[in-house]
């Protein structure tokens, strides 16, 4: 996915960040034209609220967030796909007062925010607004978990029959190339060579081969750090022993290997000083 930030913008239109407890002061400092606006369109300060403020032309001139007195960085999650298309940039206490939200949060929030699933729609979603990097974001350690929560979503969000095995090991060799880590993939009866019968048992009753998937990277000196993740892509139940209901959601039971390889894309995203290593046993 593409991230909605722009390092600067001369153009950008200011977001008003504003504790609910504060909007009745923020209120009483705007022009009487912008309060009547606010009242007219049923703002009321409360916390979530955000409305578009408009200029002399008619045109969108601004806009104001409201959050809580004691905010999470969900707080800022929709604004990429709230905004009118466009490019802004947050203003004010963005941090809150009793509980302090980096400008990170805020980034990875918004980052968040602007994430869709779009692999099988022919004509994308509106384009979303574009935000300035927050002022003293780390915009690398932000990149690093937008990018790689993203790919944990669109691993668990893509129908089984197009996420087996093998498709698991094309991302988790698509991770290490992006990252300059070391992949290798045993296959099918190769796991028996490799003393991994545990997963050539589970797997090898599928027409798509079971595997494992083993991921290295980092200093080999630096403190071992081990992430295991289930790559169960569809759970049957052996001779479909589950009932209907229980089916529904089994495209998700490689939601372990998937978690695990966000992780895994976090810790080098953001270069850590650890040996890492993923391990991934991807059957159906």
């Amino acid at each position: 996915m593409s991230l909605p930030f722009v390092d600067r913008s001369s153009s950008a239109l200011p977001v008003q960040v504003v504790a609910a407890p504060r909007w009745r002061a923020w209120l009483k400092e705007q022009s009487a034209a912008r309060r009547a606006w606010l009242e007219s369109s049923g703002a009321t300060g409360t916390a979530g609220e955000l409305a578009v403020l408009p200029g002399r032309d008619g045109k969108a001139a601004g806009a104001v967030l409201v959050i809580p007195a004691a905010p999470t960085l969900w707080d800022y999650g929709a604004l990429s796909t709230k905004l009118p298309a466009g490019t802004w940039k947050l203003e004010g206490n963005i941090a809150g007062d009793t509980a302090p939200v980096s400008p990170t949060d805020v980034a990875v929030a918004i980052g968040l925010g602007a994430w869709r699933f779009e692999r099988y729609r022919s004509k994308k979603g509106r384009p979303t607004a574009k935000i300035v990097w927050p002022a003293g974001a780390d915009k690398a350690r932000a990149t690093a978990i937008v990018e790689s929560i993203s790919l944990a979503r669109d691993l668990i969000t893509t129908p089984a029959s197009d996420m087996g095995p093998a498709e698991l090991a094309a991302a988790a060799q698509a991770l290490a190339k992006k990252h300059g880590a070391r992949v290798a993939v045993i296959v099918g009866d190769d796991l028996l060579k490799k003393n991994y019968p545990t997963v050539h048992a589970v797997g090898r009753a599928s027409v798509r081969a079971p595997r494992l998937i083993d991921l290295t990277w980092g200093n080999p000196r630096d403190p071992k750090v081990t992430l295991v993740g289930k790559g169960v892509c569809f759970d049957t139940g052996g001779l479909d022993l589950k009932a209907a209901s229980g089916m529904l959601t089994m495209k998700k039971d490689m939601g372990g290997a998937a978690t695990m390889m966000a992780v895994a894309g976090m810790i080098m995203g953001c270069k850590l000083k650890v040996r890492l290593r993923l391990l991934v046993p991807a059957v159906e």
